[in-house]
């Protein structure tokens, strides 16, 4: 989920793994290994992350927000 989260969001900002990685200070396979499930970022990463892809960690690590507004927070 983590991994597609990131995917999808960093396609949603039109970077590609290069121009992430390169505002994230880390090399393309780094972003790459993010995104297919190998690795993941660690927690300062994390937030970082979520800063340049405009979001909340909450929604990087798959919180689902209800249209009724309550949180609805998915096991991982």
């Amino acid at each position: 989920m983590l991994n597609e989260n990131i995917k999808n969001l960093r396609k949603s900002k039109g970077l590609s793994q290069e121009e992430l990685a390169i505002k994230l200070n880390v090399v393309r396979q780094t972003v790459s290994k993010w995104e297919n499930g190998i690795s993941v970022p660690d927690s300062n990463m994390l937030i970082a992350l979520a800063d340049e892809l405009d979001t909340s960690v909450s929604v990087l690590l798959g919180e689902n927000i209800q249209e009724d507004g309550s949180d609805d927070i998915k096991s991982i």
